[in-house]
């Protein structure tokens, strides 16, 4: 291998690449924890852990969208003028002879609804470990060393971070790319390969589909594609604003092939909306597509495992047989496993769901898609009778609400309060998020919200969220004693200054404070039963009919 480097590199940072127990919850922490502290042991990562290379150096495993670009680049040049690789690599690869460096950049500053949360728990100007970790890799010594002969190009879902944040100069990067790239990938590196100009911002359409390539080396937790875009027309989400398409299943399976291939035995089906996988018309599961999808999938030799991604709530309760069908090949290849699991062998599925809120105001106002074919105020038996199915079915998903939309009320937010009530005894994980204006959405100019402006209902909510998620996944009585034991040190030492004294009683219910006490100052009490139960089925309404003009009926 020369020593000159290579014409094409393409980099993803240590943390975004990381398969860290195979648990792509665990790699979501790193865009929330504070890297200041990464290197204690009770963070249970460790970030100058290694992530695998080939015998060369290359990486084992980069996140689906680079392996992507990766694809587009080698149907146009030689597998030796393009290479893969982590920042601890670079020198390797980056030389005189390089003249492009394409970087992935997922979640680059931690400034989405998930992770722009918690790390502020830490102290106002907290870096998270993936923002660490991706600047270690743009501001590279190897990449400095030779800029003054090769472009920087970073894309990925995170891109527009860098731009809102005003580092693009400051970190030398000549172009940001938004949005789908199938389309202008080439063409971009063909340019940066002759010392062309670039634009400092280019932003991509979607791609027909048949301009998606099939990828040639591993990605991340053996991510495969199988849907774009969704159409339920969220406001605060880009995706939502695209609709929603599929792709063919031997394009789908021949990635499975090339994941196990290079070493995969787990694949994650990564989608908007799993429901939408050769949807019918509005929005209409196709249960036996989807069936024969994951069947599929399970079946090619050397997959041992699946994981799956994002999907709505409203097709479970439209169609209550689909998790039945589903579940043989969700459940019974899943990797996840949990006592609380009626499988024989524990399994459960997980599916990433977003709730968002209680409010069927604010549903209604920002996300009635969500719903359909169901409207907003039926959207607490929506979920409710969701819930109950997916259980039912060992399907404990990982739901989302959102904190702080604009224009929240207290009404609002005891009607979240009263929902996550009802879903008390659930098997799931709930994680409260606030609000944050993301890119071309249609709420990008509306504020966020801010922790140290949460009121005490908020707190309660967010608290009492996480109260939750400590009893059904960490319910280890000795765990349970450290973990009350460290909250009120937390609140009297650091949580009262940063955020005030509006969240003390709703922290101490973390901590499992009596709700004997807890109830004379919140809104809840949690030995009280919730006043909304689970409907026996929820009716899709019925579409208005005009009415009759007289004298047409005349």
């Amino acid at each position: 291998m020369s020593n000159r480097g290579k014409k094409i590199v393409l980099a993803a940072s240590t943390s975004e690449s990381s398969e860290y127990l195979s648990s792509t919850w665990r790699q979501m922490l790193l865009g929330t924890l504070p890297s200041r502290y990464s290197r204690f042991p009770f963070y249970m990562i460790d970030v100058d852990w290694r992530n695998e290379t080939l015998s060369d150096g290359q990486a084992v495993a980069v996140p689906n969208g680079l392996r992507v670009v990766e694809s587009l680049l080698l149907e146009k040049f030689s597998p030796d003028d393009v290479v893969v690789c982590y920042p601890d690599q670079l020198d390797l690869f980056v030389g005189e002879d390089t003249r492009v460096v394409g970087v992935h950049a997922h979640n680059p500053l931690g400034i989405t609804f998930a992770t722009d949360v918690y790390v502020h728990f830490y102290g106002k100007k907290t870096e998270p470990i993936n923002a660490a970790e991706f600047k270690r890799l743009i501001t590279h010594p190897a990449i400095k060393k030779h800029k003054n002969h090769l472009k920087v190009i970073v894309g990925g879902p995170g891109s527009w971070q860098i731009e809102k944040k005003n580092l693009q100069d400051e970190w030398g990067i000549d172009c940001i790319v938004e949005g789908e790239a199938e389309d202008l990938v080439v063409d971009l590196f063909e340019r940066a390969l002759r010392g062309e100009s670039l634009p400092r911002r280019i932003e991509g359409q979607s791609p027909a589909m048949e301009h998606i390539p099939t990828t040639k080396n591993r990605s991340t937790f053996g991510v495969v594609e199988i849907t774009r875009g969704c159409g339920r027309g969220c406001q605060f989400c880009s995706i939502a604003l695209r609709k929603g398409r599929s792709l063919p299943l031997e394009h789908i399976l021949e990635n499975v092939r090339v994941q196990v291939a290079n070493g995969a035995e787990t694949i994650t089906i990564t989608t908007e909306d799993l429901f939408l996988y050769e949807q019918g018309p509005k929005f209409e599961t196709n249960v036996p597509a989807l069936k024969k999808m994951l069947k599929s999938i399970t079946e090619v030799p050397g997959v041992k495992n699946i994981m799956l991604t994002h999907g709505t709530i409203s097709p479970i309760v439209r169609n209550p047989e689909l998790l039945e069908e589903l579940s043989p090949y969700a459940v019974g290849s899943s990797i996840h496993t949990h006592p609380a699991s009626t499988h024989p062998d524990k399994r459960y599925a997980s599916l990433f769901v977003g709730l968002e809120t209680g409010s069927t105001r604010l549903f209604n106002q920002f996300m009635k898609g969500k719903a359909y074919p169901y409207k907003a105020e039926q959207w607490h038996d929506v979920v409710l009778k969701g819930m109950e199915l997916m259980n039912r079915h060992n399907w404990f998903p990982f739901a989302t609400f959102i904190v702080g939309l604009p224009g929240e009320t207290e009404d609002d937010t005891k009607r979240s309060l009263d929902l996550l009530h009802a879903l008390k005894d659930s098997k799931w994980v709930v994680i409260p998020t606030l609000f944050v204006p993301l890119e071309d959405t249609r709420m990008e100019a509306k504020e966020s919200a801010k922790l140290a402006k949460l009121t005490e209902l908020q707190w309660e909510f967010f608290f009492t969220c996480w109260r939750y998620n400590i009893d059904f996944y960490r319910s280890d009585p000795s765990f349970q004693r450290r973990f009350n034991l460290g909250i009120p040190i937390y609140y009297y030492m650091m949580g009262r200054r940063l955020f005030g004294k509006q969240m003390k009683y709703p922290l101490l219910r973390l901590a499992h404070f009596p709700e004997s006490y807890l109830s004379r100052r919140l809104y809840l009490n949690l030995d009280e039963p919730s006043r909304m139960k689970v409907p026996e089925a929820v009716e899709i309404p019925q579409p208005k009919m005009r009415p009759a003009i007289p004298e047409l009926v005349d």
